[in-house]
């Protein structure tokens, strides 16, 4: 039962990454291994400790800075994997209402 509990959850990472590139900066150890061609577990979690350690990966290639990992390895998986951009919550632009939108600026004075 182990085992088909396990076959499944691998069969659903599998049809997930084909339907989007994993984001390795949010990815878990466990999706990582099951995308990427050439990682197992353990590179799989060296990936999201040295993301921990050293902050979020710029691009795909910043893998290279994990130990075992080569341009072999990324090249069979450029495919599968992306970085999706800062996942830091940016700020909110400030919402404007009509009164303050009034005393930012004068009105301006039509031609005469």
């Amino acid at each position: 039962m182990e085992k088909l509990f396990a076959l499944l959850l691998l069969m659903f990472f599998s049809i997930a990454a084909w339907a989007e590139p994993l984001d390795i900066n949010t990815a878990t150890a466990e999706e990582i291994a099951a995308t990427m061609t050439g990682v197992g577990k353990a590179k799989a979690e060296a990936i999201v400790k040295d993301r921990e350690a050293h902050g979020n990966f710029k691009s795909v290639d910043d893998l290279k800075r994990v130990k075992g990992i080569k341009e072999g390895i990324l090249s069979k998986n450029r495919d599968k994997i992306a970085v999706k951009g800062d996942t830091a919550a940016s700020p909110a632009p400030a919402a404007v209402t009509p009164a303050a939108a009034a005393t930012a600026a004068p009105a301006a004075k039509p031609p005469h």
